[in-house]
């Protein structure tokens, strides 16, 4: 009696091929292998935990084509370099606006956009909330920024005048409207997280001085103040991920490397001797409520050469970095935003 035969179709991923595999009745074939939990993210997204090459499981929410796509909004010709007070920066405000909505996101006051009160021409953040789902965790807030400004129109190097600010900072702006993006999805913050991008502050950490000082008067419960900048392109030579300025005044580095199960988070000593803990937005929220605040960046003086230069352009831009930076932020935020006591302590 002839053998049945059962007739397996694999196709072969990378290619579209298909090939034909002949395996006799009797064969016992094995069960697939277990998959990693998925979770749906917006719009169909998905989100997982995938083995890195450290062996260690790394959240997958967002991923390289997705940071392209905002990134590209970002730092289009349009924006004339996205300087605070124009038609330019206030397209970006708009994009921003639509993408919050798209993903629930509300705005923190009645409208997303704030007008800040120490720039003329008119100048606004964009500041939106998500509730803690905690009764009391949620009295207390963490405040999660990134500027969304550059210089503009500037003097034209190779025929280019536009300072379009991929890493400085569309990086940032990305970054931390991808982190709403998931925390509207998953609603796992207990602690109430405001996301704010900041204007003006290439003017003088403008912005980010008045939403610190109208929060402060209006009695905000500020937990910490976790601020992201130039994180375009990956640090080189360095045993940790990225680097938080003032990294010696609060456990945040401590803290956070033990949610994210890995050295995330390090010292860059030029950070502290170039003072880049007062020369970025976390700096006013520092000054105002003296709670941790400090700023993420991977960006260290060597890795990038256009800084407010035309030539600071997306081209340059590490988009799986720059996913990645989402990636590994999401467990440390939660961790901290969930911790049933105040661990972030300044030192």
């Amino acid at each position: 009696m002839n053998k049945l035969l059962v007739i397996f179709i694999i196709i072969l991923a990378g290619c579209g091929s298909t090939q034909v595999v002949e395996t006799p009745s009797d064969a016992v074939i094995p069960p697939p292998p277990p998959q990693p939990p998925v979770a749906e993210g917006p719009e169909g997204l998905k989100m997982e935990k995938l083995s890195s090459k450290s062996g260690d499981l790394e959240m997958q929410f967002t991923n390289a084509e997705r940071i392209e796509e905002v990134m590209q909004a970002l730092t289009t010709d349009d924006l004339k370099g996205r300087e605070a007070g124009t038609a330019g920066i206030e397209k970006a405000a708009n994009y921003l606006i639509d993408e919050l909505k798209k993903s629930g996101v509300s705005p923190y006051y009645k409208s997303y956009n704030d007008t800040i009160s120490n720039f003329n021409p008119a100048a606004y953040n964009v500041v939106a909330l998500i509730e803690g789902n905690d009764a009391n965790l949620k009295n207390e807030y963490i405040v999660i920024g990134a500027h969304y400004d550059h210089i503009g129109v500037i003097e034209a190097i190779k025929g280019d005048a536009i300072a379009n600010g991929a890493n400085d900072n569309a990086s940032g702006t990305t970054t931390i409207l991808e982190l709403a993006r998931y925390f509207a999805s998953t609603k796992t913050n207990k602690r109430s997280l405001i996301f704010a991008w900041f204007t003006a502050e290439e003017k003088g950490l403008l912005g980010s001085k008045s939403l610190a000082e109208q929060m402060k008067a209006e009695n905000l419960n500020l937990y910490a103040m976790l601020n992201y900048e130039m994180v375009g392109v990956p640090l080189a030579d360095k045993d940790y991920f990225m680097y938080i300025t003032g990294y010696e005044k609060s456990n945040l580095a401590d803290i956070g490397n033990n949610y994210a199960g890995e050295k995330l988070i390090g010292f860059l000593p030029t950070a502290k001797s170039y003072n880049l803990f007062q020369r970025s937005d976390n700096y006013p929220f520092a000054n105002e409520f003296a709670v941790p605040s400090h700023t993420f960046c991977t960006f260290d003086f060597t890795n990038f050469d256009f800084y407010h230069k035309p030539g600071d352009e997306i081209e340059l831009m590490n988009f799986e970095h720059m996913a990645r930076v989402v990636n590994k932020s999401i467990p440390m935020i939660e961790g901290i935003t969930n911790s049933t006591t105040q661990e972030l302590k300044m030192k």
